[in-house]
């Protein structure tokens, strides 16, 4: 069998009311055996917090993994014949042929032939599509969880997710539903609604949808969105200091500026004070530099970065997060044409902040793609990485580690993902050639385990496989 059937517990999920925690990324949790003697249907099964009967997964078990190649994320290295032993979720043993002591009858994966890499992270991805008129909550859902088991299967074990794209905090339910093991999809860290500036008084005939952004237009309404994120469950606070760009009659690219200052300043100390994260969509002007000033913890796109802000971003360990291919794309090149008949373009100016942020010195360069279901289809992401090791002269080795372990400390969980390591999660994905040598490798992965369970085999068939 080469693919695992992914499988849905429910069209529609719930809140099962745990956030995700900064020091550590969710584990599986195990399932409790319902009460003895089970007098109905079948034999004794398990029981969710939720008190749902189901089958009882199969008991933790041992298997090893044989390397050709793993790549070790955090010296940068290849390293070649290598054995990695899993016990359940995570990895008990990390180490070369002959070091590491395969248990008599343990299964063995054979990858030999194929170079064994942590699971990639993606930094910025909206596992729901922009939600349209027509589309019921159910049918955005559904959507929903394609795109995640899209990414999954493509070697992405966990991601960041920037905003639900009008679909309220259905992010946290997935996330959830993800981490009790009742659908498949990666490791995830959510924003729900997001929190946008509005520039107009509120017009009391218009209902307030809740499932687009909050609008705030003050400090105390911004503190106030930022506690009803924390209430709801999220782990990142998404926030848009800057809007759109335009040209001025000579070229100089001109940024809409979003919150003031004091008010941006709130959202930031907000939730920090909660234990939250900042990611601030920024393209430039005002917007970038008081996303900066006030402590965003991470700058998202950054059309217009100067080497003043990059070197400022060092100083306060704020990271970027370019999303390179989201934004030069074909279409961005077209609706410039449009817009100054030719005249000028985005595309340049970005390029040349993001190669002058991978040539600064300390910078925490991520990888996220900014997927959506529109220009830039879920699965596909790897592409990113690409674009960082070519186009941003990051090379092939920074570029990968911005889409495995920089990530995974940007998300605070560099103690459970992001690398190969004893301790870890067993999140491994394969690929026939040499990422290093090829960086397009990682757009053909042919092996994915998360958790220690297989969800993809193109290269044997040697352990059954699980959807965890």
């Amino acid at each position: 069998m080469n693919r695992v059937r992914f499988l849905v517990g429910a069209t529609v999920v719930v809140t099962l009311g745990c956030a995700l925690g900064y020091a550590q990324a969710p584990a599986t949790p195990e399932r409790q055996r319902a009460p003895s003697p089970w007098r109905f249907a079948g034999t004794q099964p398990c029981v969710n917090p939720e008190g749902g009967a189901l089958k009882c997964p199969p008991a933790p078990s041992t298997v090893a993994v044989r390397a050709g190649r793993l790549f070790d994320s955090i010296a940068g290295r290849m390293l070649t014949k290598q054995v990695v032993l899993v016990t359940g979720e995570r990895i008990v043993e990390v180490g070369a042929e002959g070091q590491v002591r395969i248990p008599p009858g343990t299964p063995v994966i054979d990858l030999s032939q194929a170079t064994v890499l942590p699971g990639m992270v993606d930094a910025h991805s909206h596992m729901y599509n922009t939600r349209r008129p027509a589309w019921t909550t159910e049918r955005s859902t559904l959507i929903a969880i394609q795109n995640l088991q899209a990414d999954l299967y493509a070697g992405f074990t966990a991601a960041r997710d920037m905003g639900s794209h009008g679909n309220g905090y259905g992010d946290v339910d997935i996330r959830n539903a993800i981490n009790m093991g009742d659908i498949a999809g990666p490791r995830f860290q959510v924003a729900g609604r997001g929190i946008a500036w509005g520039l107009k008084p509120p017009d009391p005939s218009v209902p307030v949808n809740p499932l687009t952004s909050i609008i705030v237009r003050t400090p105390e309404e911004a503190r106030a969105a930022v506690r009803e994120h924390a209430e709801k469950g999220v782990d990142w606070i998404k926030l848009y200091p800057s809007g759109g760009y335009s040209f001025s009659p000579t070229g100089e690219a001109r940024y809409v500026l979003m919150y003031p200052l004091p008010v941006l300043q709130a959202l930031v100390d907000e939730s920090h004070r909660l234990g939250k994260k900042t990611a601030c969509h920024a393209f430039g002007g005002e917007g970038l530099q008081f996303s900066i000033d006030a402590g965003c913890d991470s700058i998202e796109h950054g059309y217009g970065l100067t080497q003043a802000q990059l070197d400022a971003m060092v100083q306060k360990n704020l990271a970027f997060d370019p999303t390179f291919v989201r934004y030069t794309e074909p279409y961005m090149d077209d609706n410039d044409a449009k817009n100054t008949g030719g005249k000028f373009r985005m595309i340049p100016i970005f390029e040349n902040a993001v190669k002058t942020a991978a040539a600064t010195k300390g910078i925490r360069m991520m990888a996220g793609s900014g997927a959506d279901g529109s220009t830039f289809p879920h699965g596909t992401q790897a592409l990113e990485i690409e674009w960082l090791a070519k186009r941003a002269a990051m090379g092939p080795v920074r570029a990968i580690q911005s889409g495995t372990i920089v990530n995974a400390e940007v998300m605070g969980w560099q103690n459970d993902i992001g690398s190969i390591t004893r301790g870890k999660f067993a999140d491994l994905i394969a690929v026939s050639g040499d990422p290093i040598a090829d960086i397009t490798e990682l757009q053909r992965v042919k092996f994915v385990m998360k958790g220690g369970a297989v969800i993809r085999d193109e290269v044997t068939t040697a352990v059954p496989r699980g959807t965890r």
